[in-house]
């Protein structure tokens, strides 16, 4: 298993349109892929499990990945993140 904790820099966190494309990008990989944040932990892959823990700006948040390609998963990943300005 891979995990890389991040901290969200973007001023509205990671509402609707950074949840869809952390999702996306999630979906093209087969391994697990979850997202932790204060104890809660749910499915990168399902969008509704990502905007039901409201992250917020500063927030401090984990994602993991388990599976056949979980490092190149968690790599694109961290480009996303990095790209749309969402985290650090």
């Amino acid at each position: 298993m891979a995990e890389k904790q991040f901290k969200v820099i973007a001023e509205t966190g990671i509402h609707a349109r950074p949840a869809t494309l952390l999702v996306q990008a999630a979906s093209k990989f087969d391994a697990d892929i979850h997202l932790e944040h204060k104890g809660k932990r749910v499915n990168l892959k399902s969008i509704m499990g990502v905007m039901s823990l409201g992250v917020g700006q500063g927030a401090e948040i984990v994602i993991s990945a388990e599976g056949s390609d979980e490092a190149e998963a968690l790599a694109a990943l961290e480009d996303t993140l990095r790209k749309e300005g969402l985290a650090e």
